[in-house]
């Protein structure tokens, strides 16, 4: 069973980063809980083993270690998706706009194989106001493939990031906050 009040403890709060005012939450301290990160992955595992997930795709940098791990517990391919220019292959992007101006992810071209309509996670450890992981569904979609659900360890409810993805495909947090 999911302890998610055991989870929250395990996540530290750091007041006024990345600027004033903001409080960010710090998985760290639930990586370096094998307890924590055990029961959270298990609980994952349970919940996505019977969807024919074929890759996980994680968004930078964090959802990369969720989605890897996630990834091995499900047999699945790992795909992760990162931000322009740091991929070392041909890529497909997706643009996406901030508070002030724009950013853009990339994903392999390939990096599905060569079948098209796989069943695809998408996965992150946080979601705030949604718009990489809005970019994210949208770039999986553009290759053809099938995003499953949009998973998040942390859903920061007050933000209604998820609103923006679930134009997109349903969407699933462990923990929110309110």
């Amino acid at each position: 069973m999911l302890d998610k009040e055991f989870l929250l403890s395990t996540i530290r709060d750091v007041p006024d980063f990345p600027k004033p005012g903001i409080v960010f939450k710090d998985i760290t301290t639930l990586l370096n809980n094998p307890k924590a990160f055990d029961m959270l992955m298990e609980h994952l595992q349970k919940r996505y083993e019977n969807k024919n997930i074929e890759f996980v795709a994680g968004i930078e940098s964090r959802g990369f270690i969720f989605g890897a791990a996630l990834a091995t517990r499900l047999g699945a391919g790992f795909v992760p998706v990162r931000k322009k220019g740091k991929l070392p292959y041909t890529t497909v992007s997706e643009k996406y706009s901030l508070e002030y101006g724009f950013d853009e992810i990339e994903i392999h071209i390939d990096a599905f194989g060569n079948k098209k309509g796989s069943n695809v996670l998408l996965i992150d450890d946080l979601i705030a106001t949604g718009g990489t992981a809005e970019a994210a569904a949208k770039l999986i979609q553009k290759v053809n493939e099938n995003v499953v659900e949009a998973c998040f360890i942390i859903n920061l409810k007050f933000l209604n990031g998820e609103d923006r993805i679930k134009k997109y495909t349903d969407v699933y947090s462990v923990l929110e906050i309110e």
